[in-house]
């Protein structure tokens, strides 16, 4: 009967039964009779159905039993509309009338003493109980043998025609206790993925310390996830594997926009990104086709509530609407600002566009409602908040506290050359010299003193940048320098800017350019000078601009994390320690990496449009990726180190002594690296107290090796990948991945707004090149004449500026849902009392922390974080609530 009545539902409009008083009822044509057995409940939001069903008598045997009660927790998807919501509910309902349930087998965790083979499984049907708010209940009772065992796994069947999300699933009835299984998980019906989906309990497992009826489903486990290689992934997919960057451009559309490989080659080094296997391309066989959708692991998408805000199709079409407003404003794509007053017009009046087409209102007010006003019901109005005034003096207070706190480095040696072949890209010494220096470091007569002392410091992105100076010039609208900027650091503790050298190399039959600016010169006038002084410093501010963007953010955690959720997920059971502690810095890295390479970093996207090297910006990061990066340094000690920034020191704190004793990042940045590495190491010692269990750790070791020679199998010979043998190696290698994905990215991501959104004190490209270089008799008048539009050009266009302000707010915003390193006690933590006494140690440092960087930024000595007009230094502050603050750390690349 009740397959009768399902059949006949599926088969008939919606509407054609309906529910009157708590009945199910149906046209008199239908001839279905409803059970007495079965009823109908109703909750307010939206039609639900729960079955009633006479118990029948258990397959088990009564004589030999313990009762056991399962509740399952099932997270209602917000997806949809109410029309949706409704039908779906709908139908999750009739299914349930009619016996589709979820089916739980539970795996006991003993083998068989007799057989030596695994144990039967018990199996019970859950059925839903009850909705709280988003969460649906269902329950299930169980009878086990006494011989059964401990519960150690449980498979889930799905009889629904929906996936559901599993949150989890409690045992009740047990002499030991409750036992808890942690889900987190999509779990698909039936009849599109057959394979039951296992679940183990929160309890942690070595391999070898692994109950002896688990080890199959363990290893099954992880072939189900690595997959086989082959064919393309679906969305519903939970398979982890590896390829290429090979879907940045998209020739089939243009030639124009193909773009070269990366990763896998020589030329382009490169970290690998989670396996889609589309099909290639008809016009570059090495491309693969770029799908509206972009796959991730289903497990892997963005919450509810992130997905809301940061859902892929969401910002891909919200903000190609708002462009396509704006470009109906700003007919010109190349047109710049008149004056410095249409450039503040932006932040005090706004745009007002008109209707927004598509998704864009909607984007605009559910991911950044507070940059968009209802004007009236045909226009809207887009406004930009004021970010903090930076004044020119802020020019270098900002490499130690700025958005961008990686590059600075120690002046170690003089005269300054370049290492590049100097037959393709000119002399290889640097035009700043002594007579250009000295008279400005006062207090020290010559630059050796000053180098021994440690008070030279520079941004050197001369060798990094000038080999693409030549193909970015044949673009139209940007230009390129190769530059390198000097620093004094004065008694104050600040740093003072001494000079600013941009180069050309040799092009279109011109030697090599090179010429340097100072604040203040003597050989012409001071007005001249302060003109070409700013104009240096906008190109110097934008190739800054351009390395933190590509390179120390998403190359140097985006970029690199990537290969270490692929692997922990390949390699790692989820029972495994090591998993259950990195787990939580993995979140949705994979997600927001799919939505860069679809709209951001892809040919003839957003980062593209908006940089200085513009069709070459990803190449740029290969670049880097093969001459600067490198895992052993991206330990905050081990970078400060080799930037010349610290000495080893063992009676100061951190065991380093910093040369420049104010830098807030690394001074605050150090107290949360200390914090991560002590409960890493306390959690890593907990569960291998010797190295034997370490290097014999049959998951562990093919997890290491994957990661260098498949995941970063570009750099796989390099000598300076550490070793993996004992606790130690192990507390260094997480340490650094866990500080890679939540410090790192915390310091150079959050305050890109902040520091980013007033343009004209951050160019995220200058357009033209600078007014010295070769000019013509009619542009050095030009220049002589209106200085201020000379600069102006060279700005940002319109749509540009608008562009990267409205995408900086985004990237710098908290999501609602943020989980931030150390706020709460995971499950599997909780399990231990000994990882959840370390944890709690941890959480109780981290407001320590908290406090010690707010009685900083109150320290009127610490002039590089107090002071009027100066921004106070909270990057390092671990927690935040949502929106843009520039403070917290979540544990994760997940924006």
């Amino acid at each position: 009967m009740h397959n009768k009545i399902y059949s006949h539902i599926c088969h008939m409009n919606i509407g054609s039964c309906f529910l009157s008083q708590g009945k199910l009822s149906f046209p008199a044509s239908s001839n279905i009779r409803v059970p007495r057995e079965v009823r109908i409940g109703c909750v307010s939001r939206h039609v639900k159905a729960v079955m009633r069903k006479k118990s029948g008598t258990s397959n088990n045997n009564p004589n030999k039993a313990q009762n056991a009660k399962a509740i399952v927790i099932v997270k209602r998807s917000g997806g949809g509309g109410l029309l949706t919501n409704l039908v779906r509910d709908g139908v999750e309902g009739i299914e349930e009338l009619v016996g589709k349930t979820l089916i739980l087998e539970l795996v006991s965790n003993e083998l068989d003493s007799k057989t030596n083979l695994e144990k039967k499984t018990i199996k019970g049907d859950a059925h839903k109980t009850e909705e709280k708010e988003d969460e649906v209940y269902y329950e299930a009772t169980f009878e086990l043998p006494t011989e059964f065992g401990k519960v150690g796994a449980v498979l889930v069947e799905n009889e629904h025609h929906n996936e559901m999300f599993l949150k989890s699933i409690v045992f009740d009835g047990f002499p030991d206790g409750p036992v808890h299984l942690t889900c987190d998980s999509w779990v698909q019906p039936k009849y599109d993925n057959p394979v039951k989906r296992v679940f183990f309990t929160d309890k942690s497992y070595l391999p070898s310390q692994t109950p002896s009826g688990l080890r199959r489903l363990r290893e099954e486990e992880l072939e189900l996830l690595r997959g086989n290689g082959e064919g393309e992934r679906k969305s519903s997919d939970r398979i982890y594997d590896y390829d290429v960057y090979n879907d940045l451009g998209d020739p089939d559309s243009n030639i124009n926009l193909k773009r070269p490989v990366l990763g896998g080659s020589k030329q382009y080094p490169y970290p690998r990104r989670c396996r889609t296997g589309r099909e290639h391309t008809d016009s570059d066989p090495s491309s693969e086709k770029r799908s509206l959708d972009f796959y991730v692991p289903r497990d892997e998408t963005f919450s509810d509530v992130k997905q809301s805000q940061f859902t892929m199709s969401t910002i891909s079409s919200g903000l190609s609407a708002i462009l396509e407003s704006l470009d109906a404003i700003l007919t010109d794509q190349n047109l710049g600002f008149r004056s410095f007053e249409d450039i503040d017009t932006i932040y005090k009046e706004g745009f007002k566009l008109p209707p927004l087409k598509g998704n864009g209102l909607n984007f605009l007010q559910r991911t950044v409602p507070r940059l968009i006003e209802a004007a009236n019901d045909s226009q809207n109005l887009l406004r930009f908040d004021t970010p903090e005034t930076l004044k020119n003096e802020e020019f270098a207070r900002e490499t130690l506290a700025g958005v961008n706190p990686y590059s600075i480095q120690l002046v170690k040696e003089w005269p300054l050359r370049s290492k590049l072949e100097s037959q393709i890209y000119g002399p290889p010494e640097s035009a700043i010299t002594r007579e250009v220096i000295e008279p400005h470091i006062l207090g020290y007569g010559t630059i050796e003193e000053a180098i021994k002392e440690k008070k030279l410091y520079m941004l050197d992105y001369h060798d990094l940048l000038l080999p693409y100076v030549s193909k970015v010039r044949e673009i139209e609208g940007t230009t390129l320098y190769g530059s390198r900027t000097l620093f004094f650091l004065t008694k104050q503790g600040t740093l003072k800017p001494l000079a600013i050298e941009l180069t050309r190399p040799p092009i279109d039959g011109k030697p090599q350019w090179k010429q340097v600016f100072t604040p203040a010169s003597y050989s012409i006038s001071h007005s001249t000078n302060l003109w070409l002084w700013r104009l240096a410093k906008a190109h110097v501010l934008a190739h800054d601009a351009g390395v933190h963007e590509l390179i120390n953010h998403w190359l140097r955690t985006h970029a690199v994390m990537e290969p270490f959720v692929v692997a922990t997920n390949r390699q790692l059971s989820v029972m495994h320690p090591i998993y259950k502690l990195l787990h939580p810095h993995l979140t949705y890295t994979l997600a927001i990496n799919s939505l860069a390479r679809e709209i951001l970093i892809n040919g003839n996207g957003i980062i593209e449009k908006s940089f200085s090297p513009n069709k070459y910006s990803m190449e740029l990061s290969s670049a880097a990726y093969d001459q600067l990066w490198r895992f052993d340094l991206q330990a905050l000690p081990n970078d400060l180190i080799d930037r010349g920034i610290a000495v080893v020191d063992p009676n100061a704190p951190h065991g380093l002594k910093l040369t420049i004793e104010d830098y807030p990042f690394a001074n605050d940045g150090l107290l949360i690296w200390d914090a991560i590495k002590q409960w890493i190491t306390e959690y890593v010692n907990h569960y291998y107290p010797t190295p034997s269990i370490i290097e014999s750790d049959q998951e562990l070791q093919p997890w290491w090796t994957e990661i260098r020679t498949v995941g970063h199998g570009d750099k796989s010979e390099e000598p300076w990948w550490p070793n993996l043998k004992t606790p130690k190696d192990l507390i260094d290698i997480i340490t650094t991945i866990a500080w890679t994905a939540s410090a790192h990215h915390a310091a150079v991501n959050f305050t890109q707004y902040t520091y980013g959104g007033y343009f004209p004190n951050r160019p995220n490209i200058v357009r033209t090149k600078i007014p010295t270089e070769d000019p013509s008799k009619e542009e050095w008048e030009t220049f002589l004449n209106n200085p201020e539009q000379t600069l102006l050009e060279s700005f940002p266009s319109q749509i540009q500026a608008t562009t990267m302000m409205l995408v900086f707010n985004i990237l710098s915003y908290h999501s609602p849902d943020e989980e931030y390193i150390g706020q709460y006690l995971k499950p599997s933590w909780a399990e231990d009392p000994t990882i959840k006494a370390s944890f709690e140690r941890f959480n109780g440092r981290l407001k320590e922390i908290e406090g010690i960087i707010d009685s900083r930024n109150a320290d009127c000595n610490m002039k590089n974080r107090h002071g009027v007009g100066v921004v106070p230094y909270e990057q390092m502050k671990p927690f935040s609530g949502p929106g843009i603050t520039g403070k917290g750390i979540p544990y994760s690349v997940s924006i």
